[in-house]
């Protein structure tokens, strides 16, 4: 079958760590950055994806959230019997949950794993460090999917 367009071959989600590493050492390095930018949703993206909508997740301790993005940028969090509310916002190309008087938000890459599954990695704790500087591996912290949607997760990391 023929392209009309544009044609590009994209890995299945499964494969995209091993394509990654793989155009690593094919170009001795060079490929990695447009590669792993890649991965990480974008700004717009980000702000498309989130806004107005609510997602049930789990972190990777078990503990199971609902967090609800307005359109806003208000937010609501919920774990059981806790409750929070703040803000969330898009930095440097993070998404970030600030909740009022809860030091336990912060800024976060963001990788759609399947097309209802999200998964969250630590890069900071607040607007302001993210601003400032990136420095080393984010770490995964959590993941999420659209409320009222089949969640398409699997039950490992994908980085």
């Amino acid at each position: 079958m023929g392209c009309l367009v544009e044609c590009r071959w994209r890995a299945p989600d499964r494969l995209r760590p091993v394509v990654v590493a793989l155009a690593f050492i094919a170009s001795g390095g060079l490929a990695l950055n447009a590669v792993a930018d890649d991965f990480w949703m974008a700004g717009e993206d980000l702000r498309a994806t989130f806004a107005g909508v609510t997602i049930d997740g789990h972190y990777a301790d078990g503990r199971h959230f609902t967090e609800r993005y307005g359109s806003d940028m208000a937010l609501d969090y919920s774990e059981g019997p806790r409750q929070a509310t703040g803000h969330w916002s898009v930095v440097s190309g993070t998404f970030c949950t600030i909740y009022e008087g809860d030091p336990s938000g912060g800024c976060f890459r963001v990788a759609r794993v399947g097309s209802n599954c999200f998964e969250f990695y630590f890069v900071a704790r607040t607007e302001d460090q993210v601003r400032r500087h990136q420095d080393g591996k984010p770490g995964w912290t959590a993941r999420g999917w659209v409320k009222g949607r089949p969640a398409t997760c699997r039950d490992e990391p994908i980085v």
